[in-house]
């Protein structure tokens, strides 16, 4: 596995390797435990300040004690539906289902770092076609947290890997949708003796981290990650992560369940300091896949034809740079059309935006069934 190491933020990454364990509450609980031992033991005066910090030690140690519960609770009502697969140190969990026949194995990732199981409506409906596969990232859905940093050019590694030892055979078509994308993209890049095909839904464009207005969202979201590590951590679970344990068989009800252990916070907190200008910089050479690096590797690009649902980023610039905001961000992401000779554009229907696999997964599964059909005959994307 590349190295991908940052020697700046091993404070960091040792912080969320420590919180990504479900028992790191209790541990956590020993330290103002200690403390108000110690002033219980110099008397007189710091007595009290003792008494106050062993009274919140034992609030932090029930907090977390009762994270345990749900965290098990959730285990039992939703064990992992597919593989578990050993890398040596964690797991990985791999979900694949259908046929593959003469056509290559469908590999599908999702946005941000969640779970592949946010995706299952998409296989559901492919596995009647195809061999789809859904996969975890390492600390998402049912796998393991694994090692700190969490990189997309570590879990790109961790990809091909999970799927050799799984038992999954080549050639791949790798499907990514926004940030997943990029992580697709990554993996083409090592081995395009595995992959038959990539096809991008909307995929996140690091040009648009590097070079792009300030997006406040993303300043704020590994922060924010790891705030909901803490809370859960010490059993301040959201009304939903609580009603998640006990509910229904919907994939993103029971995905949502499984991701309230601290780990997957703490992983996707880990991952997202890649999507900033500084982390871009720092990772840039492993993370971005440039003009040319898939040769003339099949490539479907598929995204909406405007900037639908993007109100958010429209709305925190100047009015008179809207325009320009807007134009760049139709623009940058044709820049994966660049990476391959051999790429060419769809369009989704209109009406939708970035969230156009949940919004119109049968014409997803169509274009990649069309896709697959393409490679199987060795003619994908015709000039």
């Amino acid at each position: 596995m590349e190295a991908t190491m940052r020697p700046d933020t091993r404070a960091t990454d040792a912080t969320l390797r420590l919180l990504s364990r479900d028992w790191a509450g209790l541990v956590i609980a020993l330290l103002p435990a200690a403390a108000g031992a110690w002033c219980i033991a110099l008397g007189s005066g710091w007595r009290v300040l003792g008494g106050v910090l062993c009274a919140a030690a034992l609030a932090l140690a029930l907090g977390s004690l009762r994270h345990l519960v749900h965290v098990a609770r959730v285990r039992v009502r939703h064990p992992p539906p597919g593989r578990m697969v050993d890398l040596g140190g964690h797991r990985m969990h791999i979900l694949a289902e259908g046929d593959r026949g003469t056509r290559p194995t469908v590999v599908w990732m999702p946005g941000g770092h969640v779970g592949g199981y946010a995706l299952y409506p998409l296989h559901a409906l492919a596995r009647e076609r195809m061999r789809s596969v859904l996969v975890d990232r390492p600390g998402s859905g049912w796998s393991d947290p694994g090692p700190f940093p969490r990189t997309t050019a570590a879990e790109a590694v961790e990809l091909l890997a999970v799927l050799e030892r799984g038992g999954e055979k080549g050639p791949y078509v790798l499907v990514g949708h926004s940030f997943g994308g990029l992580l697709m993209a990554n993996a083409a890049r090592r081995r395009p003796d595995l992959v038959s095909g990539l096809v991008l839904l909307d995929p996140t464009p690091p040009d648009a981290i590097a070079f792009g207005p300030p997006v406040p969202a993303l300043r704020r979201a590994a922060g924010q990650q790891i705030a909901i590590a803490m809370r859960r951590l010490f059993g301040l679970h959201a009304l939903a992560d609580r009603n998640g344990a006990h509910a229904s068989e919907d994939p993103a009800q029971v995905l949502s369940a499984v991701e309230t252990s601290a780990k997957a916070a703490c992983a996707a907190a880990s991952i997202l300091r890649e999507l900033s200008p500084d982390g871009i910089t720092r990772d840039g050479w492993h993370t971005v896949v440039h003009d040319g690096d898939l040769d003339s590797l099949p490539l479907l690009l598929v995204a909406p034809r405007d900037l639908t649902g993007g109100d958010e980023i429209f709305d925190a610039v100047d009015a008179r740079e809207n325009a320009r905001v807007r134009h760049f961000f139709l623009t940058v992401r044709e820049r994966f059309l660049a990476t391959s000779s051999n790429a060419r554009r769809v369009y989704t229907p209109a009406g939708t935006g970035h969230d156009f696999p949940n919004q119109v997964p049968e014409f997803v599964v169509q274009v990649v069934s069309s896709f697959l059909d393409d490679c199987a005959a060795g003619t994908p994307n015709p000039p």
